[in-house]
C-alpha cells in the first residue's frame, strides 16, 4: 500500500494527471482544439521535440546535458539542401544526414568524456559552432523541391484520418529507448552513473565509453528530426530548429528526470512533452503572441526544477517527523 502512494505522489505520475487534465480543458474550453486538423498539427509540432527528448532522457539521467541538439538539426538541414543542390538522391541523403548527426554527437562525446571537459561548457560550444557551420553551408539560401513521395509522407496521415504518419517513428522509438532505459542492465547503468559515477564505475560499469555513445545516438536522433523537419515544411534552412533545445530540456525535467541525475522515467517526458506542446497550442489558438509562449515555456521550466525538489523536502520532512513519533521500546 505504502508504495502504491508513493507511486501516485510521484513527480511523473503527477505530470501525467495534470496533461490529461489540461488536455480535456482546452479541448472543452479552447475553439477548434479538438478537431482532426488541429490534432495533425499538433502531433507534427511536437514530434522533433519528443524525438530529441529520447536520448536527451538517458544523457540528464547520467547527470550530463546535450544543448547542442537544435544547432545539430539545423546542420544537417542545411547539409541535406546542399546535397540536394549536389544531386544526390533523397534515398542517400537522408542516411547520410543520419550518420552526419550522429559525426556531431560523437564530437561531443570525444570532449566531454575523453578530455574530461564539462557537458554544459562543451554543448554551449558546440551549439554556436554547428548553427555557424550550418550558415557557411548553405548562408540565408532555403532549398525546397523535395520529392512529394517523402514530403507527402512526412505531412500525411494515416488513412486520411488525423494522426500523422510520422507518429509511427516515434512510437517506435519511444518503445525501443522506454525499455532499453526501463528493462536493461545498460538502462540501470545510466541510473546509477547519475547517482554516484564513481559507484557505478567500482561496479564495473564503463561509465565514458557509456556517455559517450549516448551522445553519439543523441547526435543521430537529432540528425534524424532535422531530416523529418525539412521534409515537413519542404524547406532546408540553416536556422531551422532555432531555440527548440530549450523547450526540449524543459520537457525533460517537467517530466520528472532531476537535473541533478539519477532519477526520472521516460513516459514521465512523454507526457512533459506533450503538455508543453497542448499548451502552447492552446495559447496559440488564442492568439497569445511567441514572447509569451517562450515566457509560458521559461515559468515552465523553472516550475520543472523547483517543485520536485519542494515535493521531495516535505515528503522527507513529513517521514522525518513520523520516525519521530513512532515510540522506543526499552530493553
Amino acid at each position: 500500500m505504502s508504495e502504491l502512494r508513493g507511486r501516485l505522489a510521484s513527480w511523473d505520475t503527477v505530470i501525467i494527471g495534470v496533461t490529461v487534465a489540461v488536455l480535456i480543458a482546452a479541448t472543452a474550453g479552447v475553439e477548434n482544439f479538438g478537431n482532426g486538423t488541429n490534432f495533425t498539427f499538433l502531433i507534427l509540432d511536437l514530434l522533433p521535440i519528443a524525438l530529441i527528448a529520447l536520448p536527451m532522457t538517458m544523457i540528464v539521467i547520467t547527470g550530463e546535458i546535450d544543448l547542442s541538439v537544435a544547432s545539430t538539426l539545423g546542420l544537417t538541414s542545411a547539409i541535406m539542401g546542399d546535397l540536394w543542390n549536389r544531386g544526390l538522391t533523397i534515398e542517400m541523403i537522408i542516411p547520410l544526414c543520419v550518420l552526419i548527426g550522429a559525426l556531431l554527437g560523437a564530437v561531443n562525446g570525444v570532449l566531454i568524456n575523453r578530455l574530461g571537459l564539462p557537458s554544459l561548457a562543451v554543448t554551449i560550444g558546440t551549439l554556436a559552432l554547428y548553427r555557424g557551420l550550418a550558415l557557411v553551408v548553405l548562408g540565408d539560401a532555403a532549398v525546397a523541391d523535395f520529392p512529394w513521395a517523402f514530403t507527402g509522407w512526412v505531412t500525411g496521415t494515416i488513412g486520411g484520418g488525423p494522426i500523422p504518419n510520422v507518429l509511427i517513428v516515434l512510437v517506435v522509438l519511444a518503445v525501443i529507448f522506454g525499455v532499453v532505459l526501463h528493462a536493461t542492465p545498460f538502462g540501470r547503468s545510466l541510473f546509477a552513473i547519475g547517482a554516484n559515477d564513481q559507484a557505478a564505475r567500482f561496479s564495473g560499469v564503463d561509465v565514458a565509453r557509456t556517455k559517450f555513445w549516448l551522445y553519439v545516438v543523441s547526435g543521430a536522433i537529432a540528425g534524424l528530426a532535422g531530416v523529418l523537419w525539412t521534409l515537413r515544411y519542404s524547406s532546408a534552412r540553416a536556422d531551422n530548429g532555432a531555440g527548440l533545445e530549450l523547450a526540449v530540456v524543459a520537457a525533460v525535467l517537467l517530466g520528472g528526470v532531476s537535473i541533478f541525475g539519477g532519477r526520472g522515467s521516460l513516459w514521465g517526458v512523454l507526457s512533459g512533452v506533450l503538455l508543453l506542446a497542448v499548451l502552447q497550442n492552446a495559447l496559440r489558438l488564442q492568439d497569445v503572441s511567441g514572447q509569451a509562449l517562450n515566457i509560458v515555456t521559461g515559468v515552465l521550466l523553472i516550475a520543472s526544477v523547483l517543485l520536485p525538489n519542494i515535493i521531495t523536502g516535505v515528503r522527507d520532512s513529513l517521514h522525518r517527523r513520523r520516525l519521530r513519533a513512532v515510540p522506543v521500546k526499552s530493553s
